[in-house]
């Protein structure tokens, strides 16, 4: 599907330089002199190299439409993740660095979407909060409480995060797998 240079949005897949590419950040520029584009920051979806272009309003650009499925997540083995097709049952085998930092996020059986381009896997989206134990939190100190504070938390997956002082160890907290951070407690 063609569209225009300045239409282009964080998250769209576009088809330029042949390849693939995600954008991560678009910003509208209209200069004093001469027309108006858009600055949009490239994420090569097979490499991870990145790229600054600009793209102008009359200029058309591929976008591309991915397949989404949803699948769940069976197990990790060494730095390939295996998916199960919730549909098809068929499994798939994921590469660990695909998903960066969130793939400590993942839980057995969770659901996730597996977007794909012509049968090859380029992208898994997490569910946007995940329920996770404290496993170590810092003391409060006092005197700290005056103005909003965090303190660092170890979750029971290995990751450091920020949360208020009155989360303790041992307490179940709600944390966003986009930003790493936390969100509330579990009920």
């Amino acid at each position: 599907m063609k569209i225009n240079g300045n239409e282009i949005r964080p998250g769209n897949v576009i088809q330029h330089k042949n390849g693939l590419w995600v954008a991560v950040k678009t910003q509208a520029v209209k200069p004093g002199k001469g027309p108006a584009y858009a600055q949009v920051e490239l994420k090569n979806l097979i490499d991870g190299t990145k790229l600054n272009e600009r793209f102008r309003a009359s200029e058309t650009v591929e976008r591309v439409r991915l397949e989404q499925k949803d699948h769940q997540f069976l197990y990790a083995e060494g730095d390939m993740l295996t998916f199960m097709d919730l549909e098809s049952y068929d499994q798939i085998q994921i590469p660990q660095d695909l998903l960066e930092d969130r793939a400590a996020f993942l839980q057995d059986g969770m659901t996730v979407t597996v977007e794909s381009h012509e049968g090859r896997p380029i992208g898994v989206a997490l569910p946007d909060q995940v329920t996770l134990e404290i496993v170590e939190a810092d003391p409060v100190v006092k005197g700290q409480t005056a103005a909003s504070s965090y303190k660092p938390a170890v979750l029971e997956n290995g990751v450091r995060v920020m949360v208020p002082p009155f989360i303790e160890a041992g307490e179940r907290i709600v944390v966003d797998t986009n930003e790493i951070t936390y969100v509330k407690r579990a009920e």
